[in-house]
């Protein structure tokens, strides 16, 4: 399986672990998105269409959540919007589903290396 889309910031640590997970695992990503690229609350609404399933972590917590209940901006926002006001990252989108953040157990299971 391949990454479709990801969001990501070079000084990140995040983002430094889920290029290390890529790389270890011979992940590729068709395209990547610096985050320079100002995507807020509306921006990332129009990135969830046809996005079924988004999947968020807070620390090593990972919510989900159903987009196909259509739930409310505000609710998705508390998901996808970090202290900046801006997407959080890093973001990927691997087909129906969005990621937001890194948990290496999250990503084996949308990437389906478990």
């Amino acid at each position: 399986m391949k990454v479709n889309w990801m969001y990501h910031r070079k000084s990140c640590e995040t983002c430094k672990k889920a290029d290390d997970f890529f790389s270890k695992h011979q992940i590729s990503v068709e395209t990547i998105v610096d985050t320079k690229a100002a995507y807020k609350l509306p921006q990332a609404l129009e990135l969830l269409q046809g996005v079924e399933r988004l999947l968020s972590t807070k620390g090593t917590k990972v919510r989900e959540l159903d987009l196909k209940t259509k739930p409310s901006a505000a609710v998705i926002e508390e998901y996808v919007i970090g202290p900046t006001g801006k997407l959080r990252a890093p973001t990927l989108k691997v087909g129906k589903t969005m990621v937001i953040g890194f948990n290496e157990s999250m990503y084996k299971e949308v990437l389906g290396l478990n």
